[in-house]
């Protein structure tokens, strides 16, 4: 379980992914969805705030650190709109057999590289706005893919479901944000067509 509360994604009844993974995970999930639907926590600047507010609350929860100060303006809500869409889109790509194919970079960011007194060396986003987030978030998606955890974010497999989750199941397996849910919706839908395929037989 984590302990620790991420807004968007708690909407959509599940546990976020582990550490700060869990803030990359979170933006993704503060889309328009859900039951009983939800409006999209980055429609406007007010929201987007609040959303960004207690994310970073979490974040500092999670990791046990200094809070990182990131100031949204009206401009950025652009950028963090399409940073949500790139990350979904990477993210559904984690599913087995997913074609990993791209055409190039999609978000691009700076950061910082710092060495410390006790000879670790991190990286420091860099920016402002939007710009300052997705130099934060790139640097979680980094370090989460070295210790190979990126690949259990995944986007729920069911069409009508915008959820994406943490597949926690021991071989990465996992297909739905919630089997009980989608995947029974699912089961039911393929067992239906194959009766009717049945009947439609000569």
């Amino acid at each position: 379980m984590n302990a620790v509360s991420w807004r968007a994604t708690s909407d959509f009844a599940m546990d976020a992914a582990p550490g700060e993974l869990g803030l990359v995970h979170d933006l993704m999930n503060t889309v328009s969805g859900g039951k009983p639907n939800r409006v999209d926590l980055l429609a406007d600047l007010d929201s987007a705030r609040a959303w960004l507010e207690t994310s970073l609350n979490s974040l500092a929860a999670a990791t046990k650190s200094p809070r990182v100060e990131i100031e949204l303006l009206a401009d950025d809500l652009d950028g963090l709109r399409a940073l949500r869409a790139d990350l979904r889109h990477v993210a559904a790509m984690n599913h087995d057999g997913a074609d990993p194919h791209s055409d190039g970079p999609l978000q691009s960011a700076t950061a910082g590289l710092q060495l410390n007194g006790d000879g670790t060396v991190v990286l420091r986003p860099r920016g402002s706005g939007a710009r300052q987030l997705t130099s934060l978030v790139l640097s979680v998606i980094l370090r989460a893919q070295l210790a190979d955890t990126w690949r259990r974010v995944k986007v729920c497999r069911n069409p009508k479901c915008a959820a994406v989750f943490y597949d926690r199941s021991r071989n990465n397996s996992g297909v739905w944000h919630d089997v009980r849910v989608c995947g029974n919706a699912a089961n039911l839908r393929a067992s239906r067509a194959r009766r009717q395929a049945m009947t439609k037989k000569p």
